[in-house]
C-alpha cells in the first residue's frame, strides 16, 4: 500500500535509510577512520566487529529457515521411499517436534557452556547432519528408524539454535542501539521461502531427496563455519556465570513472571496465525473461495513474501513508533485481514486479506523475543520461555483449527485467529522497553 500524506516523503526516506543502514551500513556512528594517517581507530574496530557479528547472526537465521523448510515439499517422496502410511509419517514428524521442544529447554544451559560461536556453529551443523541422515535413511536405507534419528537431530538442533540466535540478535541490538530483530527474522523468513523453493524445484526436476539433502548439508556446514567466525567465543560478563541449578531455577521462575508471560502471549497469538497460515491458507483459498490450486498456492507465496517484506521494513518503523504501537498496528491489520479472507468476495479482496494476515503475524515474534531478552537477567532462559510458547502455538494451532473446522467449516474456524490477534493487541503493552534504574550500566 503506498504511503501518502504530508509526511509521506519523509517517512519513505526514513524507512529506506533505516533498512539500508541495517543491511550494509555501520552499526555505530562513533567508529571512523582517522583522516590524517588512515589508521583504524579502536571505535572503528569495535564497529567492524559489531557488523561482523550482526552479519553472522543474520546468516545463521537464514540457514535455520532454509533447513527447516526445505524437506517439507519432499515429504511425498520420503513417504514413498520409506513405504509408510500417513499415520507413521505423522509420528516420525512428531518426534522432530518433541526434540525441538527439548532443545528449547536446554538451550540456555548449552549457550552458557559453549558460547555463541561454538554453540550456534555446532547446532547448525547438527541440523545439517540431521538433514543428510533423513536423505540417506529414506532414499538408500529405506529405514523409518534411521529417518526418525535424522528428524530428531534436526528438531533438537533447530530448537537449540533458535534460542541462541535470538539471544545473539538481542545482544547485537544492545551493542548497536538499533532495532534489528525484525530484519533478522526476515532473514529466517527469506531462508524459509528459499528452502521451500529449492525443495519444490527439486521435486519438479525429479531430483532424489538424498541428493538434494546431501548437497544442502554440505553447503550449510560451509556457510555456518564462515558465519560464526564473526560471533564472540563467549558473552562478556561482569560476573561469573551462575551454577546450573541456579540457571534451571531462573528458567522455571520465568514462567511465574507476569510481564514475561504477557510477552509470551503476544508471541503465542501471532504464531498461532502463522502456523495456521502454513497449513490452512492454501486449502481455505481453494476450498472456501473456489480458487484453483495453482492460484491458492500463489496466494501462499504472496503471504510469505509479504511477511518477509514487512520484517525487512519493520526496524525503522519500530524506531519511530516503538514496539507497542508497531505490534498493535500490525495485529489490527491482522484482524482486518482475517475478516477479508473469511468473508471473501472478489479474488483481489481475498488477496488483500492474505497480505494483511501476513502483516499481522510479522512483528510479534521478533519484537517479543527482543523484549524478553531485555526484561531481566539470564536473557537466554527468558527467551527460551517465550519461544516455547511461540513454538507450541505454531505446532498446536493447525490441529486446533482443523478440529474446529469439523464443526463450523474451515473459514468459520479461522475466526479463532482473528480473536487471537485481538488478544495480542491487548497484551502488546508488555513489550514496552525495559527502563533500567538510574546509574545502571
Amino acid at each position: 500500500m503506498p504511503i501518502r500524506g504530508r509526511f509521506a516523503p519523509e517517512l519513505r526516506r526514513s524507512c529506506w535509510r533505516g533498512c539500508r543502514d541495517r543491511l550494509t551500513g555501520p552499526l555505530s556512528g562513533k567508529g571512523r577512520r582517522d583522516r590524517k594517517d588512515g589508521r583504524v581507530t579502536s571505535t572503528t574496530a569495535a564497529a567492524i566487529a559489531t557488523r561482523r557479528r550482526r552479519n553472522g547472526v543474520a546468516v545463521a537465521f537464514a540457514l535455520g529457515g532454509v533447513n527447516l523448510s526445505t524437506w517439507g515439499p519432499r515429504l511425498p517422496a520420503i513417504r514413498a521411499d520409506l513405504g509408510v502410511g500417513d499415520g507413521t509419517l505423522g509420528l516420525l514428524v512428531a518426534g522432530m517436534t518433541v526434540a525441538s521442544l527439548l532443545g528449547l529447554g536446554v538451550s540456555s544451559w548449552l549457550l552458557g557452556r559453549l558460547g555463541p560461536r561454538r554453540g550456534i556453529g555446532f547446532f547448525l551443523c547438527l541440523v545439517a547432519v540431521g538433514v543428510a541422515v533423513v536423505g540417506i535413511a529414506s532414499g538408500i536405507g529405506h529405514s523409518p528408524a534411521l529417518t526418525e534419528l535424522g528428524l530428531v537431530a534436526m528438531g533438537f538442533g533447530i530448537g537449540t539454535t533458535d534460542v541462541m540466535i535470538n539471544v545473539e540478535g538481542a545482544a547485537v541490538e544492545r551493542e548497536s542501539g538499533r532495532v534489528l530483530m525484525p530484519l533478522l527474522h526476515a532473514c529466517w523468513s527469506a531462508g524459509a521461502v528459499l528452502g521451500s523453493g529449492i525443495g519444490a524445484a527439486a521435486a519438479a526436476l525429479d531430483i532424489p531427496p538424498v541428493t538434494q539433502f546431501l548437497v544442502e548439508s554440505v553447503l550449510t556446514v560451509v556457510a555456518a563455519a564462515i558465519a560464526v567466525r564473526g560471533l564472540p567465543a563467549f558473552e562478556p560478563m561482569l560476573e561469573a556465570p551462575p551454577p546450573v541449578a541456579e540457571r534451571v531455577r531462573a528458567w522455571f521462575a520465568g514462567w511465574g513472571d507476569r510481564r514475561l508471560l504477557l510477552i509470551g502471549v503476544v508471541m503465542l497469538c501471532v504464531e498461532l496465525g502463522e502456523g495456521s497460515a502454513n497449513t490452512w491458507l492454501t486449502l481455505g483459498a481453494a476450498r472456501g473461495h473456489g480458487l484453483t490450486p495453482a492460484t491458492a498456492a500463489l496466494f501462499f507465496t504472496v503471504f510469505a513474501v509479504a511477511e518477509t517484506t514487512c520484517r525487512v521494513l519493520g526496524g525503522p518503523i519500530v524506531d519511530r513508533l516503538g514496539p507497542v504501537a508497531t505490534v498493535r498496528i500490525t495485529t489490527t491489520a491482522g484482524v482486518v485481514g482475517m475478516v477479508l479472507f473469511i468473508l471473501g468476495g472478489p479474488p483481489l479482496l481475498v488477496l488483500l486479506g492474505v497480505v494483511l494476515w501476513a502483516v499481522g503475524v510479522s512483528m510479534g515474534f521478533p519484537l517479543g523475543t527482543s523484549a524478553a531478552a531485555r526484561s531481566g537477567a539470564d536473557s537466554a532462559a527468558r527467551v527460551s520461555v517465550v519461544t516455547s510458547l511461540g513454538y507450541l502455538a505454531n505446532l498446536a494451532g493447525p490441529p486446533v483449527v482443523g478440529f474446529l473446522s469439523q464443526a463450523v467449516g474451515l473459514l468459520g474456524a479461522l475466526w479463532l485467529l482473528a480473536a487471537f490477534f485481538v488478544v495480542a493487541f491487548l497484551a502488546a503493552g508488555a513489550l514496552v522497553p525495559h527502563r533500567r534504574p538510574a546509574g545502571a550500566r
